[in-house]
């Protein structure tokens, strides 16, 4: 069902408005002390107060939308982490932490997405390679399905606006994901992501395929807004332009940082805010009209966005 929140927000971007999103809440999450665990950050959200201050220091830097930390919290991940049986605790506290630093702000405006990924446990999570090998025997597109779904209506029956489909890059999983977030019956924005090898393609590493036949594959679900997000920033613009051939759609942009060495992130080599502005503008120009950041942007990198 769509908040009135939800057309309010609509209405402001299909009159030219732009739209900050928030940044990272994994690496934030670190930089702020919560250790990481098998999960990435997905127990983190049981540091609620911590997670809560994130998303009310987004707000107060201007983003119009806030995103659940639940990336990493869909019941394989948990699973693997010893934690399913908090499946509930561990994403409820998610989204409770973004609707209780919406209302401590007073900003009823701020939409709440519901991050909701493909991703399968990360293969250093598992002690023994012979645990590897037995978790993967589970992945069947069955098994996805049951996963997905189960993640995707807990965050449509808990107050989330929309549902973000986050690091879209696996063609193999992508039908798959979509149809969960389409039964949910919340609106759905996607964000792919791209890497450049002699143009661009899919994220993924275990094999070459397009970008373009990627995000054209799933076109007849219906979106409200796609994007390109979690990956280089010499990939946006083109993402950008591919993006638009393909959907007559708002475009969002939130690139990554820093660089994600499971389950920590190094952050040396982080951009700076006022590099970062300078790169927005581009994305801006190029056609996108939602920018924010993804993994390393700070509270600092959103800021800046203020003067697109």
């Amino acid at each position: 069902m769509m908040s009135g929140r939800y057309e309010n927000l609509m209405k402001r971007i299909h009159a030219g408005e732009n739209i900050l999103l928030d940044g990272a809440t994994g690496s934030e999450l670190e930089n702020r002390g919560i250790k990481m665990d098998n999960s990435w950050c997905g127990t983190a959200s049981l540091e609620s107060d911590t997670l809560k201050q994130i998303h009310k220091d987004y707000i107060e830097a201007g983003s119009s939308i806030i995103t659940t930390n639940t990336y990493a919290t869909n019941r394989m991940i948990l699973e693997t982490a010893g934690v399913d049986n908090q499946f509930k605790e561990i994403n409820l506290s998610a989204i409770n932490a973004a609707l209780e630093a919406r209302e401590e702000c007073g900003r009823d405006d701020v939409l709440i997405a519901g991050s909701l990924s493909h991703q399968i446990p990360y293969e250093d999570a598992f002690e023994t390679q012979e645990e590897k090998e037995k978790f993967k025997k589970k992945l069947t597109p069955e098994y996805f399905q049951k996963s997905f779904d189960e993640l995707a209506f807990f965050l449509a029956d808990n107050g989330c606006d929309f549902i973000l489909l986050e690091l879209m890059y696996r063609p193999d999983r992508i039908e798959i994901i979509f149809d969960s977030a389409s039964k949910a019956g919340l609106p759905v924005w996607a964000g792919f992501s791209s890497r450049n090898k002699d143009g661009l393609i899919a994220l993924t590493t275990d094999y070459d395929y397009s970008f373009k036949k990627m995000i054209s594959n799933v076109k007849h679900h219906k979106l409200d807004a796609v994007g390109i997000m979690h990956c280089e920033i010499n990939v946006i613009e083109q993402s950008i332009k591919e993006l638009k051939e393909v959907y007559d759609l708002p475009v969002m942009a939130y690139p990554e940082v820093a660089v994600f060495n499971f389950p920590h992130y190094d952050m040396s080599n982080v951009i700076s805010p006022d590099d970062y502005l300078i790169e927005a503008k581009k994305w801006k120009d190029a056609g996108a009209q939602i920018i924010g950041g993804c993994c390393g942007t700070t509270v600092e990198h959103i800021k800046v966005l203020n003067q697109l």
